[in-house]
């Protein structure tokens, strides 16, 4: 839940099982119509899941049911850290940012933010020292280059 003008806004984040962000959806419900609506679009871009994980929400088992029928659907406390997790440079974000003005502008930057971040900030408990080093180098370096084509 983020806060935004003082009401509360719920962020809706799918993670692959890597980690990677799929997609971010900020909205003002959190009930089945908005899980639907977030839902929906995932399978329609990434597929139908085998394996969906979710807080405890109630919201959640009809749209699962009915857009991803064979899909394994668990909610537990405990299964759910990986999205908490990512939640946290969010919020980091947000406080640094002074907060988001608005529902369009958070969720603008949150979905480039999330994808721009995967380039510059490998797993680093994935990769040695060298590799590590070489992927950020790689990684600043496609930044300097889409720079300077979009200044050309």
């Amino acid at each position: 839940m983020i806060m935004i003008r003082g009401k509360k806004h719920w962020l809706w984040r799918a993670i692959a099982a890597n980690g990677d962000v799929l997609d971010i959806l900020v909205q003002t419900r959190r009930n089945a119509k908005a899980a639907k609506r977030f839902f929906n679009g995932l399978v329609a871009k990434f597929g139908e899941p085998r394996v969906v994980i979710t807080d405890k929400l109630r919201s959640y088992v009809k749209p699962i049911k009915i857009l991803a029928p064979e899909a394994d659907h668990r909610a537990h406390k405990g299964l759910n850290n990986a999205i908490e997790v990512s939640h946290r440079p969010t919020r980091k974000r947000e406080k640094i940012m002074g907060r988001c003005k608005s529902h369009l502008q958070a969720q603008r930057f949150l979905s480039a933010h999330d994808q721009i971040n995967l380039v510059f900030r490998p797993r680093r408990y994935q990769l040695t020292a060298n590799s590590y080093r070489h992927a950020r180098s790689d990684a600043f370096n496609l930044w300097d280059d889409y720079t300077a084509e979009m200044t050309a």
